[in-house]
């Protein structure tokens, strides 16, 4: 093996963190032709775990190493939300994480690479699409092992949920979580409703943010968000909520 060859193969593992993907059309943009990405997996210093994307030989990489590679290597606007980015931070206490899917959040009509969707990643990964919220706003680094990775801050997380509510029987254990979250800042509240274009979101968020008591509630700006006209049915034979104009589950309403 020629000296140019491990010096190339040594700057291409400075480059990136372990336990992580490396995709084929980036190590192309950094002067890793096709050609040589395969002399590298002949050699053994990589395993193809797909079309497009391969592995270091003899490391284990999860969901959160390939979506490393989404975000910093292929430039994609997919980021961990909902659920999975409050147990990240915290805020879901009663929820048995390795019992439960990972959620990642996009874009409307961005579409994950086929090695991502086909991956063995050990986990069930739920992706969610969505133009609701600007795709960069209120994201937030988080610390994986040897590597970061973007997911929602508490508040887009909260959002997230909301949008993807369906049953009624979500309703209460949901505002639950909102009971936690006391510390969040009126501004980045504000900033994000603000930029919210799901009607529907804005004004479950506002009833259930209202009916929590917290303070930061009260300075929050309800006139520059916009919350559209008419009545909103969000469930069937629910209450309906004069001030917000949605229906709601009874039990969330009647909740003290």
């Amino acid at each position: 093996m020629s000296n140019n060859f491990e010096t190339k193969i040594n700057q291409l593992l400075q480059q990136q963190p372990k336990n992580v993907v490396y995709t084929s059309s980036w190590m192309v943009q950094n002067g890793y032709s096709l050609e040589l990405q395969r002399t590298y997996r002949n050699s053994k210093w990589f395993q193809s775990i797909g079309e497009g994307a391969m592995v270091r030989s003899g490391e284990i990489v999860n969901y959160l190493g390939a979506l490393y590679a989404l975000q910093k290597q292929l430039g994609m606007a997919v980021h961990l939300g909902g659920k999975t980015a409050l147990e990240f931070q915290g805020l879901l206490h009663y929820l048995n994480f390795s019992q439960t899917e990972v959620t990642l959040f996009g874009g409307s009509g961005v579409r994950l690479p086929t090695w991502f969707e086909k991956g063995q990643w050990k986990t069930p990964i739920s992706y969610q699409t969505s133009n609701f919220l600007p795709a960069k706003a209120s994201l937030i680094s988080w610390q994986a092992t040897g590597f970061e990775v973007l997911i929602s801050s508490p508040i887009r997380a909260f959002l997230e949920l909301l949008l993807l509510l369906k049953e009624s029987a979500e309703y209460v254990p949901i505002y639950e979580i909102l009971l936690g979250m006391n510390n969040l800042h009126p501004k980045d509240v504000q900033a994000i409703l603000e930029v919210c274009s799901s009607v529907k979101v804005k004004r479950l968020f506002l009833f259930m943010a209202e009916k929590t008591g917290h303070s930061w509630f009260n300075y929050l700006n309800i006139e520059d968000m916009e919350l559209g006209r008419g009545k909103r049915s969000l469930v069937n034979e629910g209450v309906y909520d004069y001030k917000y104009k949605i229906t709601v589950p009874k039990d969330l309403m009647l909740y003290e």
